[in-house]
């Protein structure tokens, strides 16, 4: 299993269209992608109603988790999406 550990930088946390834009690059890997903070049990990628129920905001890590071939590049995607200012 993969794993990354992200800081997410967008000011507004991951809410409304960060997390659309989240879910949908999620959404077009084969595999599993699970996504929280370190101390919770993380929740579906694919699914925006889990990832908004994250309430994550500005400055806050999370771990995100996929397995499978492609993983890592997907991964790296996400990891990207969520370290962008503006993400």
């Amino acid at each position: 299993m993969s794993e990354r550990h992200v800081k997410v930088e967008s000011s507004v946390g991951l809410h409304a269209r960060p997390a659309a834009e989240f879910v949908k690059l999620a959404a077009q890997a084969p595999m599993e992608i699970l996504v929280g903070r370190f101390n919770d049990e993380p929740v579906n990628a694919k699914s925006i109603l889990a990832v908004l129920g994250l309430d994550a905001r500005h400055g806050e890590q999370l771990r995100i988790f996929a397995m499978g071939e492609g993983a890592d590049e997907v991964l790296d995607g996400l990891a990207k999406l969520l370290s962008e200012p503006n993400g």
